[in-house]
């Protein structure tokens, strides 16, 4: 909030002319529909569907004669959920952190510089064997090693530390030592393997929240010498349901709330009413106040019945939006729960993908929607709409902005990697290991960079350093400072096995999972 005064004395008379410009921009780019192999780029002949608007503008000077004014604007506080404004930054000031997935409500903080510049391996956890255990998969056991996607790891400050908290294929959370790897608390184990990135409480509560494979969503303290529960949601406590138990979503906090969607296709607003007990330990007592189908029948009457909510909820005024498995793009107004425990939210937004749409929303601060779409079922409508689309959600019966084509095979193709937001640049890895370097206002896609896939990590951009792991086993690091050119390598590290999980960023270190079996620490 600034405050401008000016005092301007002018006494003249002039003479003026009228002048008229037009500016039509008209951009238009053709797509072709073609199966493409792993090498090949998908979007090499099919760049962008862009809607554009015509603007005239008329300038006109006359004689004037001007009086001294002053003017004082003061702009009001943000009254709401989350401000646009804040997209790009980390989530409030009480917890100095990476708290979770994507690092903010709408999913576009990264962490906290330096970035390493002649990054060397600092510390592996475990020391000795892998993290691997056994988990079913359609029926059938097989083994899970080390971290996967989303597995972002938090990482924040408490009691003079720098903590790392993980959950993993172990099968359970991990509190770490940021400076040598060391436990700080003993492994809180669950039933399963843990797929997302945990959340840690942004208002300070030594909370983490984290859902497990095992069919709970959790709330988990460690201000004792041992994790412990504090509540859990079952996938079958609410329904009806569809699809699966899991939980790959990454919650979100705001006042005293939790946003969180579940691969049983529910979308949950918990009231947390977090405090502290007479033995000075946290305590919570959350309640449900809100669920609702992350399907609707129109979706139903296009798409099989194989949905589920495996993104990371975003939110972004008084909107929480998420996706599903089916495609559907949903936006839903809790502007009333501010004041009113009892307040129904109202589904304001509605958007189909016509295919799987796993990344989670990507908000700007104009409240522009991003978003990245797998290419798996091959219907007419993914054809039509594109696998990187923005959207404009104040325009809801016609919100397309653009959209980019980066379909290749079937069921081997598309965005499964959240996109990165860096300025005017949208950086979005693909399954086929291409990475694309959009940009925001036109959709035109300015490079393509190749990667080993498939690239399911998360861009991290920190200090004009794109960060970002391949399938291959090495972590990168790209000079993203000229967002108009494609972005050259700073360094590569090999990590010797596939990373599926997104990096976390902070104060000189860069800590991520791969699926060998080990988090690693670089600085």
């Amino acid at each position: 909030m600034r405050e401008r005064s000016r005092t301007v004395r002018l006494v003249a008379l002039s003479l003026a002319t009228l002048a008229l410009a037009a500016v039509i921009v008209v951009r238009w780019a053709s797509e072709a529909n073609r199966g493409e192999p792993d090498d090949a780029d998908p979007a090499a002949d099919a760049a962008s569907t862009t809607t554009t608007s015509t603007t005239t503008t008329t300038t006109t000077t006359t004689t004037t004669t001007t009086t001294t004014t002053t003017t004082t604007t003061t702009i009001p506080p943000f009254e709401g959920w989350v401000d646009p404004e804040t997209s790009g930054q980390p989530w409030g000031d009480t917890v100095d952190g990476l708290l979770t997935f994507r690092g903010n409500p709408t999913r576009t903080y990264y962490g906290k510089g330096p970035v390493p510049r002649v990054p060397e391996k600092a510390w592996h956890f475990p020391r000795g064997d892998p993290m691997c255990s056994l988990s079913s998969t359609g029926g059938e056991l097989r083994e899970w090693c080390g971290t996967g996607w989303t597995g972002q790891p938090a990482v924040f400050e408490r009691d003079g530390r720098t903590w790392v908290v993980v959950g993993a294929f172990s099968g359970s959370v991990h509190f770490l030592d940021a400076d040598t790897g060391e436990r700080l608390l003993p492994d809180f184990p669950t039933g399963d393997i843990i797929k997302g990135s945990v959340t840690i409480d942004p208002d300070g509560y030594p909370l983490v929240y984290v859902g497990s494979r095992d069919n709970r969503f959790r709330v988990v303290a460690f201000d004792a010498g041992t994790p412990r529960e504090l509540w859990s949601l079952g996938a079958y406590d609410l329904g009806p349901i569809m699809w699966n138990d899991d939980w790959d979503s990454s919650g979100m906090v705001i006042d005293d709330h939790l946003f969180i969607g579940g691969e049983n296709s529910r979308f949950h607003i918990v009231k947390l009413n977090r405090g502290y007990g007479a033995d000075g330990l946290v305590t919570a007592d959350p309640q449900v106040v809100f669920h609702a189908p992350g399907w609707d029948d129109e979706l139903l009457a296009a798409v099989d019945r194989e949905l589920s909510i495996e993104n990371s909820v975003a939110v972004s005024g008084d909107t929480v939006y998420f996706a599903n498995s089916g495609g559907l793009v949903q936006g839903w107004d809790i502007s009333g729960l501010r004041d009113d425990p009892a307040a129904v939210p109202e589904r304001v937004f509605r958007f189909w993908t016509g295919d799987d749409t796993d990344a989670s929303l990507v908000i700007d601060a104009e409240g522009m929607i991003y978003v990245g779409v797998e290419y798996q079922r091959g219907t007419d409508r993914s054809h039509e709409v594109g696998q990187i689309i923005k959207l404009d959600p104040s325009r809801p019966d016609d919100p397309l902005i653009w959209s980019v084509h980066v379909r290749g095979a079937l069921n081997a193709s598309g965005v499964w990697a959240t996109p990165g937001l860096h300025r005017d640049l949208l950086i979005v890895p693909t399954h086929t290991g291409h990475v694309y370097g959009v940009d925001t206002a036109t959709g035109e896609v300015r490079w393509t960079k190749k990667l080993p896939g498939p690239t399911w990590p998360s861009p991290a951009i920190v200090d004009d350093v794109w960060i970002q792991g391949d399938c291959g086993g090495k972590l990168y690091a790209f000079d993203v400072s000229d967002t108009t050119v494609e972005p050259p390598q700073l360094w590569n590290i090999e990590l010797g096995a596939c990373i599926e999980s997104t990096p976390a960023v902070w104060d000189g270190l860069i800590v991520v999972g791969t699926k060998g079996g080990y988090i690693h620490a670089i600085r």
